[in-house]
């Protein structure tokens, strides 16, 4: 990447929030953010690989420190899940366990300093790299739409598909055919919108929190606020780690709570 002084604070920002694309056919829709995907990948492959070895070590004993946090998430995740949804979580609690902790792994990589990823990335010749999964929508969106899915599985899965349909037309004003219009609108939107709260939610938290670090950056590429900018810049990641852990936490409760809903009869 050249350096903030060879660019425009425009293009210093741009430069930034651009995505590595790559595009499959004639383009339009098959246009891949390459950086979201493989990034997105890397990371799910460290959370998987960190919590395979420490279960493949784990001892009876008094556990050392990795293990002993390993469990402490993996209880709070369970317990998590219990109290919204007291049925069977076996697959429940490992899903909300997964989403927890790669939805924070792609949080935690926006407090590397956005000019150490970029001048990485360009020395091996990658112009564009947005390190932060989770500050590409369709990253964000790809999440939520699994999440919408596996609520509409369960939803047929617990009521069946005439229990589903029944329901989409009576629930919540019942079942006189008067209210069969609004009903099936209501729910509708209800079922749509939750994708997108999700997906916009997180996405909304973590793109501000980006621009803020590329702000605090652009800032110290004057000599003379180097200091105040580094100042800032760190404060801002002690703040921003709060909001990094609230945001895969709330993203994993959501999924929770829409699928103990999915069960839920009318």
């Amino acid at each position: 990447m050249a350096s903030g002084t060879e660019l425009t604070p425009g293009e210093y920002i741009t430069h930034h929030l651009t995505n590595l694309k790559i595009t499959v056919g004639d383009g339009g829709f098959w246009t891949l953010n390459l950086d979201s995907i493989i990034m997105g990948w890397l990371l799910g492959i460290v959370g998987i690989g960190t919590f395979y070895l420490v279960a493949k070590r784990a001892t009876t004993g008094v556990p050392g420190r990795l293990q002993g946090f390993i469990e402490l998430i993996v209880e709070f995740v369970d317990g998590t899940v219990k109290d919204i949804f007291p049925g069977d979580r076996k697959f429940l609690a490992p899903l909300a366990l997964t989403i927890f902790v790669w939805v924070f792994m792609m949080n935690l990589v926006d407090l590397i300093p956005v000019d150490f990823v970029a001048k990485g990335t360009e020395s091996v010749g990658l112009h564009n790299w947005k390190a932060v999964p989770t500050t590409d929508l369709n990253t964000t969106f790809a999440l939520s739409l699994m999440v919408f899915f596996l609520t509409i599985f369960f939803s047929f899965k617990a009521k069946g598909a005439g229990g589903f349909v029944h329901e989409l037309f009576t629930a919540p004003f019942g079942s006189n055919p008067l209210f069969w219009i609004q009903n099936f609108v209501l729910n509708v939107i209800e079922y749509l919108s939750k994708p997108v709260s999700l997906a916009m939610r997180l996405f909304g938290n973590m793109y501000a929190g980006e621009l803020i670090f590329i702000l605090l950056a652009l800032l110290g590429t004057s000599w003379m606020w180097l200091l105040p900018s580094a100042v800032l810049s760190a404060a801002w990641a002690i703040f921003h780690i709060l909001i990094i852990l609230l945001q895969a936490f709330i993203f994993m409760v959501l999924t929770v709570v829409y699928i103990a809903m999915a069960h839920e009869h009318h």
